[in-house]
C-alpha cells in the first residue's frame, strides 16, 4: 500500500520593523548607525550558524546562550520575530522538549535567513 506524503511549504513571511531602524539611524547618525546595522547582521549569521552547530553537539547550555544573544541582537535591529523564535528555542531548551526543539531551530533559521535578507534589502533603499 502506497501512501502520499504531503510537502508543506514553509514560507513564513518576515518583516524588520523600519521604525526601530530609523530610531537608530537618529540617534547613531547614519554612519554609526549603518556600522551597528552591518555588524548585527554578520553577528547574527555566525550565531545562527554556531547555534546550529551546537545542536547537533548536544550543547544545550552553549545553544541556550548563542540563542538568547540572538534574540537580544535581533531585537535591537528590528527583527521582533526573529526575537521572538530566538526566546521560543530558549522555551524548548527549558522543557527538554527535543522534538520541538528540532522544528524551532529550523523555523530560527528560516526566520533568520529572510530576516537577514530583508534588512539587507531595507540597507539598500537607503533608510
Amino acid at each position: 500500500m502506497l501512501e502520499e506524503v504531503a510537502v508543506l511549504a514553509q514560507n513564513e513571511a518576515v518583516e524588520v520593523d523600519a521604525g526601530k531602524l530609523e530610531d537608530l539611524y537618529r540617534q547613531l547618525g547614519d554612519s554609526a548607525a549603518e556600522d551597528v546595522v552591518c555588524r548585527a547582521m554578520e553577528e547574527l549569521a555566525i550565531r545562527l550558524a554556531h547555534t546550529e552547530k551546537l545542536y547537533r553537539q548536544h550543547r544545550r547550555e552553549e545553544m541556550r546562550k548563542s540563542a538568547r544573544s540572538i534574540g537580544a541582537i535581533a531585537e535591537q535591529v528590528g527583527m521582533q520575530l526573529l526575537a521572538d523564535v530566538a526566546r521560543d528555542v530558549i522555551a524548548c531548551l527549558d522543557h527538554c522538549d527535543d522534538i520541538a526543539l528540532a522544528a524551532v531551530l529550523a523555523r530560527l533559521v528560516r526566520i533568520g535567513e529572510r530576516s537577514l535578507t530583508e534588512i539587507w534589502d531595507l540597507q539598500d533603499l537607503s533608510i
